[in-house]
């Protein structure tokens, strides 16, 4: 639990938050910590508001933060899409100057929380800087693996469950690090084990579904193996679910142009969280990445991304039935 999060349950509330970053399942938590403890139930459909800068003016905001709250001691404002906190062009030009002058002087009844799912702000605009300087700040940025790791043992804790760290391997394996789909996978498991158990790998592997991303990672595992015909039943596993042939191409695509760009950075020297910086992927990718490029040479990598180029190609324009694409390009990864 971050230190916003521990105040908020003391009941010791800021009059403005920026809530910032891409991981947006931390963001939401804090906003659902938020309006649990700051307002009564029967008072948030009156106290609770949204506004969204894609439509609305600032000036709005501001006149709503100085009005008093029709029931109860205080209101939240949550505000969406501050673009002008950015580089990022606005739908709608903002008067920031009128929020500035509020936040030289907030008013003692409202909390005034802004919502910015952008990986960084900018710092060189006056509005981020007195923002960030009047505001409780919660940076929800991609977490490292190692961070990762540990909110997965916090988070069982709170259920009073114990977890093997080769079933915390094999749940990262199936899920990937995307937090949102860990805390309902780990929801499930805990369930599943009730207070004072222990989470084994033989439980996640019965409980968690593979996804079509772990699929496709796995069949381009089969590849690295030189096993075409285990790759071929992924495939028909994958198709036999009902899964977009032209969505299956596209994750093979994304995963070997990754492999690509890992293999020529490793090559300049970059370290796993250089490389995860550079490409904008999180560090877990880029680890199971480097796992595989050794099995690649570069021609073998350009080769399978022709090849991917003409499956796409016969796809989209209907050359070849969308099953046969997809086989003939595994096929033609024996020549490897």
């Amino acid at each position: 639990m971050n230190n916003i999060h521990k105040k908020l349950k003391r009941g010791e509330f800021a009059s403005i938050y920026l809530l910032y970053g891409t991981e947006m399942y931390f963001i939401n938590e804090t906003l659902e910590i938020l309006l649990t403890e700051a307002l009564e139930e029967q008072d948030r459909e009156f106290n609770a508001v949204i506004y969204d800068l894609e439509d609305s003016y600032v000036e709005d905001v501001v006149e709503d933060a100085k009005t008093l709250p029709f029931f109860g001691e205080r209101k939240v404002i949550i505000v969406k899409s501050p673009l002008f906190l950015t580089s990022q062009k606005e739908k709608i030009e903002q008067n920031v100057k009128v929020l500035e002058e509020y936040l030289e002087e907030p008013s003692p009844f409202t909390i005034l929380v802004f919502v910015a799912p952008f990986e960084k702000l900018d710092e060189r605009k006056k509005i981020t800087k007195l923002l960030k300087t009047k505001s409780e700040v919660m940076e929800a940025n991609v977490m490292q693996l190692a961070d990762v790791r540990k909110w997965i043992h916090e988070k069982v804790v709170e259920h009073q469950i114990t977890m093997e760290e080769t079933a915390i391997d094999q749940l990262l394996d199936l899920v990937g690090s995307n937090i949102m789909v860990l805390s309902q996978e780990i929801e499930k498991l805990c369930l599943y084990c009730e207070i004072g158990g222990n989470v084994t790998a033989s439980m996640v592997a019965e409980l968690v579904p593979k996804s079509i991303e772990q699929n496709v990672f796995m069949l381009v595992e089969k590849v690295v193996r030189r096993d075409i015909g285990a790759a071929m039943r992924i495939l028909d596993e994958l198709l036999v679910h009902q899964e977009e042939p032209i969505k299956i191409l596209a994750l093979l695509a994304g995963q070997f142009r990754l492999l690509y760009q890992v293999k020529e950075l490793q090559q300049h020297g970059y370290a796993q969280n250089q490389i995860a910086s550079h490409i904008g992927v999180h560090p877990y990718r880029v680890k199971l990445a480097m796992k595989q490029t050794n099995s690649f040479s570069f021609e073998q990598l350009r080769f399978i991304t022709s090849k991917l180029a003409d499956a796409d190609y016969d796809v989209k324009t209907g050359k070849m039935e969308k099953r046969l694409v997809l086989e003939f390009f595994i096929m033609s990864l024996n020549a490897l």
